[in-house]
């Protein structure tokens, strides 16, 4: 029996939500951290993202099952964070032999979201935030497999590929943006276990591993390529020194800098999805009206074109959810300091004057800068629910659907194109 070992650096091309399963003082939904407080993946969840992609008998040999008094021939060890120098911190660090590198971590993005219903407006009470884990980050895991013969290490080979799958996302929220990723290197060895170490700092007779890029046919590539008509924005929550409300902006680690970028213009993934599944739901009731049919369909995630592509959750029932079919991923730009401040005042309806001590302002983005923003969908999805949202997406590039907040005041236009798997998508009825 032959032991095959490999070390993964993986990069996080989007921010990652690795959550706790906890709450605390400050987050509603915290992040993994290791115990040097820094952000971690457990193994457990590299081993459920790749069984997935596995079926039948091969998944149970390779993984384990019930009825496999083998269990798993597969190790899997937690993702550890790189440090600045390619290594991982695998020891107790006393606080004042953190780097500056390392000390980025302390502090995380905060993503602010709250539940919409069906009339596109903020549910009661639905306000949470969660800890994300900064786009850039690398970690780096081991994969340890026992062969017993040749075609076990194809079977190895085939699990290393996997993790060129770009459908593959890390942790939760893959929906609202989060969890995809890069493989930066892949090293691999067979090891003597007089000499073995499970240590991720681990040094031996390394090979370079050469991904074979996995098939993606499973999946619709779309692409918003579109360019702001004028002013928008995507709002923090929060003001600056000098206005009251400021863009949503977010840093990512730059490993070459060994430091955090400068902060970035952010378009995230969950309220693009927000948008596309209200006008989703439109064009499915067009589609309704346009047939001649009278039949009534539910609002929100009741109906059947936003429940097919974007999923719905557990009811009152308890009748199960189903995850949607769209991965999603944020949008980040490299911030060139155009904006424009907007000066608001909330008006008396009685008697048309502006109302005492409402005066506030609004800092919105001018950049004329091209946005591409991808889109994954399952091929399975049903004909007609695709075509709504293909109509959606449309709408988006045509002009026809604001993005982002402050849209009632004319913010929030873009114009461009619309590709599906690399191809112009053309609107079929006017």
């Amino acid at each position: 029996m032959k032991r095959l070992l490999a070390h993964i650096i993986i990069k996080a091309k989007t921010p990652l939500k690795v959550g706790s399963g906890d709450s605390d003082l400050f987050y509603d939904a915290p992040v993994q951290r290791d115990f040097n407080g820094l952000p971690m993946i457990l193994g457990t969840s590299l081993a459920g993202i790749l069984r997935a992609k596995f079926k039948g008998e091969i998944a149970n040999e390779i993984f384990g099952s019930d009825k496999n008094e083998f269990g798993s021939r597969l190790i899997i060890s937690n993702a550890l964070l790189v440090d600045e120098n390619g290594k991982v911190c695998e020891e107790l660090l006393l606080e004042s032999k953190k780097s500056e590198f390392i000390k980025i971590f302390d502090r995380l993005p905060i993503r602010e979201h709250t539940a919409i219903d069906e009339k596109g407006a903020t549910k009661q009470g639905s306000k949470f935030d969660e800890e994300v884990v900064y786009k850039g980050t690398m970690f780096k895991f081991s994969i340890e497999f026992l062969a017993q013969n040749d075609d076990d290490e194809l079977k190895f080979q085939d699990v290393l590929n996997t993790l060129s799958d770009p459908t593959l996302r890390l942790g939760g929220g893959s929906s609202k943006g989060f969890g995809s990723f890069d493989v930066e290197s892949i090293k691999t060895a067979e090891v003597d276990l007089k000499e073995y170490s499970s240590s991720l700092n681990y040094d031996v007779n390394w090979k370079k591993h050469k991904l074979n890029l996995a098939d993606k046919s499973d999946f619709i590539k779309y692409e918003l390529r579109l360019t702001p008509d004028d002013f928008f924005v995507f709002g923090s929550g929060f003001g600056d020194n000098d206005v009251d409300q400021i863009p949503v902006f977010e840093k990512v680690v730059d490993y070459n800098k060994r430091a955090l970028s400068d902060e970035q213009i952010l378009i995230p993934a969950s309220s693009i999805k927000g948008a596309l599944a209200h006008r989703t739901e439109f064009h499915d009731y067009k589609f309704m009206l346009d047939s001649g049919s009278d039949e009534y369909k539910e609002t929100g995630d009741e109906n059947a074109a936003v429940r097919e592509i974007f999923g719905y959750k557990k009811d009152k029932n308890d009748n199960d959810g189903r995850k949607g079919k769209i991965l999603i991923s944020d949008c980040f730009k490299n911030f060139d300091n155009n904006t424009k401040v907007f000066e608001h005042v909330s008006i008396d309806r009685f008697t048309g004057g502006a109302i005492d001590g409402a005066l506030f302002q609004e800092k919105t983005l001018a950049t004329k800068e091209q946005f591409d923003i991808e889109i994954l969908i399952k091929n399975d999805a049903k004909e007609n629910e695709l075509c709504a949202f293909e109509k959606a997406l449309l709408d988006v590039s045509d002009g026809l659907l604001p993005l982002g907040g402050a849209t009632t005041k004319g913010h929030g236009f873009f114009n461009g194109e619309v590709r599906k798997n690399d191809k112009n998508l053309e609107r079929k009825n006017a």
